[in-house]
């Protein structure tokens, strides 16, 4: 891999057209290129280096080392274990026993586990994380109290009658602890799964009932927005709910006096009062590659939340590819990333741990007590890697936030914009607010694999709008609706080739029915991902919103991400959200539904702009056939905008059917979409379709 241009580019590491706290930028445009220095010290140029030397493998460029990674996985893959040091107890016998999807087996033989290759960077005298708080300014937790308490809680859970393969879930949120009892969970081969405490008590049910865990841990409330909320009723309603518990383990967050809020708990503080048990009088559960590490759920949108079944060597391999190439993480980084214990986000951030890094981890409102509360954090703690989410960005501009201005930032070296669809401007708003010299690594991916398909490459330039390339490993192409790859044109997401980090089951007795329906009925022997994504010449890509809730008009298909970035770019609009409807005839009704700021009505002339914008910026097909305003947008408790459910509501679901209330952050913006399906005169409802 060549050091001395970064994918045809001069190594400048300089911006490029960026500077202004509201650059007007176009698609495409590049914004950045990595300077030399940064591009020989990548990760991802320290692993060429490494084939180079120990495998005889030499490639020219980032694309040359992609195609390799995709076309020999037994190669690529065998090669991470090496290169990682996967420590396992016994010798794996191949690396992939077929290629076939689902069905692939990756490296049978083997035994190992995460939390062994987590506890083996303890390092005295330093922190594992640093945590803070609305309440409490940012603290670390050194390694011999982390790992330490890790070991002790493992072995109070053994005690507790906790066997590998057992499950142990957590509603918890994102402290300190919750890392400890997951890392403590899957050192002893046990299942973990976790819920973040603004989670009701039937979306929790519905989540952890599926797995019919034997201990969990729980808190009494939580703190957002300066304000206090007890969860204690909610916990007894989940206890008494989930069958075959035995141990309700309490962490008290509102009241260190308070007694356990479930018959029979125990408390965190005297479950670690226990004698220390030493790294090497700890035996970790060494488990096979698939064993189940934890669990994540779909976002329970559409019924009952799909409990997605992860193993330990496919998150360890996975992980570590990710977080040292494409986030370029090392000994000692501090990344940062706004995150609940209910988002797959919180595992990755945990994960960080196996490359030596150090998460920060927050607990709160990330705009309390002021808007740029995260930014501050980044400055105290030396965040080296900030997580960001294009919501967030448009929080910043409409406050008029220039955080490099604001605080130091000096150790900042990448940001991760991550969660939805990232606009030319959301790019270039780094740049000109943040730091000039900055690596923007936007990334997408998904709970079901837990990882990142395509993100950021640190030896490649940034272009406005676009993620730098595939990810290594991942065969991730556009298919059109006859299943042939497309370039330069909108298709759907596929993976062609199996990847470790894929779901081994779905929880439940026809979990692998189940797993293969959603993902590989429509182009079987892929995986269907359900985004519409795009691949330009250069390997540029665009994942442009939900396949299944993207517009098709005449023939032509729009992301819907492509309205949100008119629309939502006005001052006046808060969120917007568009659907299509199918109506007989081939006739089509695309409503376009607005959330304003406070005071500002939908009048006739903030819907004449956004009609001319959206024909100006993109065709007019892109403008809706009617604008309505509504209180409140309707997304998840993560941001994520729930355009299938809304859809469904539109054509006269009832909304406790379209989606689990609990999991919805304003349950009023579904109320709002049932009233105006009632009322309106718009489309034929009785006669609507999907």
């Amino acid at each position: 891999m060549t050091v001395e241009t970064a994918g045809g580019f001069p190594a400048t590491g300089r911006a490029h057209g960026a500077a202004g706290r509201a650059a007007v930028v176009a698609e495409g445009e590049l914004l950045w290129t990595p300077g030399p220095r940064r591009v020989a010290e990548a990760n991802v140029t320290r692993f060429a280096d490494w084939l180079s030397r120990e495998r005889g493998l030499r490639f020219d460029g980032y694309d040359e080392l992609w195609n390799w990674s995709v076309t020999d996985l037994e190669g690529f893959w065998g090669a991470l274990w090496d290169y990682f040091g996967i420590r396992s107890t016994t010798p794996y016998s191949s690396v992939l026993d077929g290629r076939d999807m689902p069905g692939a087996r990756w490296f049978p033989g083997a035994r190992l586990n995460y939390a062994e290759h987590v506890l083996r960077n303890e390092r005295s005298g330093t922190d594992a994380v640093v945590f803070g708080s609305e309440s409490a300014a940012p603290v670390g937790l050194p390694w011999e109290d982390f790992a330490g308490r890790v070991r002790v809680l493992a072995t109070r859970l053994r005690a507790l009658g906790v066997r590998p393969g057992d499950r142990v879930c957590g509603y918890l949120p994102n402290v300190p602890q919750a890392a400890i009892a997951m890392l403590a969970t899957t050192a002893i081969g046990a299942v973990w799964a976790s819920a973040s405490p603004d989670f009701g008590s039937r979306g929790v049910i519905d989540r952890f009932g599926q797995l019919r865990p034997k201990v969990l841990f729980c808190v009494d409330g939580y703190r957002y927005g300066g304000k206090t909320f007890d969860r204690r009723d909610e916990v007894r309603r989940i206890a008494d709910a989930l069958p075959g518990l035995e141990h309700v383990i309490h962490l008290p967050v509102l009241d260190d006096g308070d007694e356990p809020p479930a018959v029979g708990g125990l408390r965190w503080d005297e479950v670690l009062d226990h004698p220390p048990v030493p790294a090497e009088d700890f035996e970790f559960e060494h488990v096979p590659f698939d064993h189940p590490l934890w669990v994540l759920f779909s976002s329970g949108t559409t019924g009952l939340p799909k409990a997605i079944v992860h193993g330990h060597g496919g998150i360890l391999l996975e992980q570590l590819k990710l977080q040292t190439f494409h986030m370029d993480l090392r000994e000692g980084d501090r990344p940062l990333f706004f995150t609940t214990t209910g988002w797959m986000m919180w595992n990755f951030l945990i994960s960080s741990l196996l490359v030596g890094a150090c998460p920060v981890l927050y607990d709160g409102n990330p705009a309390h007590p002021e808007p740029d509360v995260l930014w501050r954090i980044a400055q105290d703690t030396r965040t080296t890697f900030f997580g960001a989410s294009p919501a967030y960005v448009d929080l910043m501009t409409k406050a008029g936030i220039v955080p490099g201005e604001r605080y130091d930032l000096s150790a900042l070296r990448t940001v991760m914009p991550a969660g939805s669809p990232v606009s030319p401007q959301c790019t270039a708003w780094f740049y000109g607010n943040v730091k000039a010299d900055l690596w923007i690594a936007t990334g997408s991916g998904g709970t079901d694999c837990c990882t990142g398909f395509v993100g950021g490459v640190p030896t490649l330039p940034v272009y406005a709008g676009e993620m730098q390339a595939r990810s290594l490993g991942v065969a991730a192409y556009a298919y059109d609706e006859h299943g042939r790859q497309v370039v330069d044109e909108v298709g759907e997401l596929v993976i062609t080739e199996p990847l470790p980090s894929m779901p081994v089951t779905f929880w439940g007795p026809d979990g692998d029915e189940r797993y293969r329906r959603t993902y590989f009925e429509d182009f079987p022997g892929a995986w269907r991902h359900g985004d519409f994504f795009k691949v330009n010449a250069r390997g540029g890509c665009f994942v442009l919103g939900r396949a299944d809730a993207t517009l098709n008009r005449q023939g032509v298909r729009i992301g819907t991400a492509e309205i949100y970035r008119v629309v939502e770019a006005l001052e006046q609009v808060t969120g917007a959200l568009v659907v299509s409807l199918d109506l007989p005839d081939e006739k089509f009704f695309m409503p376009l539904f607005v959330a304003l700021t406070d005071g500002v009505t939908l009048d006739a002339g903030l819907r004449q702009t956004i009609r001319d914008r959206l024909r100006r910026e993109y065709s007019p097909r892109h403008v809706p056939d009617r604008i309505i305003q509504v209180p409140a947008v309707p997304t998840t408790l993560t941001g994520k905008k729930l355009e299938v459910p809304a859809r469904r509501i539109l054509l006269g679901t009832p909304v406790e059917q379209a989606a689990d209330p609990s999991a919805v952050a304003d349950p009023r913006a579904l109320d709002a979409l049932a009233r105006y399906a009632r009322t309106q005169r718009d489309y034929p409802l009785a006669t609507a379709t999907v």
